[in-house]
């Protein structure tokens, strides 16, 4: 429980911070051209990462939408109402609204993630045509969509925007939007309820580092840069409008509590 106690705190320290928020989408921008310029010059190393079937990609990020989901429930669900009965905001039953509108974010971010990489897939069935001879530079349009031509042991050559790179960078950036709450919550040092938040903001920073990780993995290892740019710029733009325009709107899942924006002077992250 100490050790814990130790690793929360060092993590909120680094990934609670405001620093963190800001330089976080220009790191992945950043990380997409470089890893980009080393693919393109072949001077990536083989690793185990570049097999699709490595264990971080199957077993977290196919599924990386579920992994925080799961972990930002319980996360939001705790620290909006300690925070607002803490504060004596609100009475219990405004608490508990409060609660239900901020996990409406995790609705919001559904809805992105579903819609986004149906327009992706929309987009590469369009965009391309089917080799069965096994060579891609030489395509031909013998089926409609990417699943029929993999049916048929076929290649299928479209423009496939990375759904990881727009998937990893919206989670990582969501994630470090959540834990801010933190900086300004008080809880007993001896709560039951201060060691599973600690438990869950600690699940969510190794979370969102594993995203990071598995991002730079794509820069390095997968699809064109054109492709990676796009996914990843779009990952930008549905945090940004969310968190940064929408969020700040009455109607609107809200901020995490307290309910100010980073670009205030109000905000501050003095411990």
């Amino acid at each position: 429980m100490e050790r814990l106690e130790r690793c929360g705190r060092r993590l909120r320290a680094a990934l609670a911070a405001g620093r963190v928020r800001r330089r976080l989408p220009w790191l992945l921008l950043a990380i997409v051209v470089l890893g980009s310029t080393l693919k393109d010059g072949d001077l990536v190393p083989e690793t185990p990462l570049q097999n699709k079937r490595n264990p971080l990609n199957v077993y977290f990020v196919k599924v990386a939408w579920a992994w925080t989901f799961w972990l930002l429930l319980p996360f939001i669900t705790v620290t909006t109402y300690q925070f607002a009965k803490s504060k004596l905001l609100y009475g219990r039953m405004k608490s508990i609204l409060t609660v239900l509108r901020r996990l409406s974010a995790l609705l919001v971010g559904t809805a992105v993630w579903y819609v986004c990489t149906r327009v992706f897939m929309y987009i590469e069935n369009l965009t391309g045509a089917c080799s069965t001879s096994g060579k891609v530079s030489e395509p031909r349009r013998l089926f409609d969509s990417k699943q029929e031509c993999h049916q048929h042991n076929g290649i299928w050559n479209g423009f496939d925007i990375s759904g990881h790179c727009f998937l990893l960078s919206y989670c990582a950036l969501m994630i470090v939007e959540e834990v801010a709450v933190l900086e300004g919550l008080s809880i007993d040092q001896n709560s039951k309820l201060r060691v599973v938040i600690n438990a869950l903001f600690v699940s969510l920073c190794f979370l969102s580092m594993i995203w990071v990780f598995m991002f730079l993995s794509t820069a390095l290892y997968f699809h064109d840069f054109s492709q990676k740019l796009i996914g990843a710029l779009i990952g930008l733009s549905a945090w940004y409008g969310t968190y940064r325009s929408w969020y700040l709107k009455p109607f609107s899942p809200g901020l995490p509590l307290p309910n100010i924006p980073l670009n205030s002077k109000k905000y501050g992250y003095s411990r």
